[in-house]
């Protein structure tokens, strides 16, 4: 039976279900500092396994993100993942404060694009928008001053 919860998977289901569709590996140390600084996240388990996961990060005033939507293969195409949007974006809108307006982003897989069109977001660049860009830090040994 398929179920959706608010509640923050543990770190190895973390790691797991990234891995079943081939992201980035993480120590647990890093998957933990990031899960314990979501601001709210969505897992779906089948029966007691998880199938998907989305979280919603950011400052809490201006500019949330979603970060980490999966759904695995075998489950896609049925609504989940529209579903953890969807209670995601209703999360996100609930951090403004009445007549404020939060920005939601995020950063769309190739080809999802659409999926994400058919949720309300716009593709950037628009005519007064320009394109979503990203960098990898890489953490350093030394302190900061090195």
């Amino acid at each position: 039976m398929i179920r959706f919860t608010e509640d923050k998977c543990n770190v190895n289901e973390y790691l797991e279900i990234r891995g079943k569709v081939g992201w980035k590996i993480l120590s647990a140390e890093q998957a933990g500092r990031a899960l314990s600084n979501t601001i709210c996240m969505v897992s779906v388990y089948d029966d007691s396994s998880l199938i998907g996961i989305g979280r919603l990060v950011g400052d809490r005033a201006v500019i949330s993100y979603i970060q980490d939507l999966i759904v695995l293969p075998e489950y896609r195409k049925k609504g989940i993942g529209r579903k953890i949007v969807k209670v995601l974006t209703e999360r996100a809108a609930g951090l403004a404060a009445p007549g404020e307006e939060m920005m939601l982003g995020l950063m769309s897989a190739k080809g999802r694009e659409g999926f994400y069109k058919a949720c309300g977001f716009i593709e950037r660049p628009t005519g007064d928008l320009g394109p979503g860009m990203i960098m990898y830090l890489k953490g350093k040994e030394n302190d900061i001053d090195n």
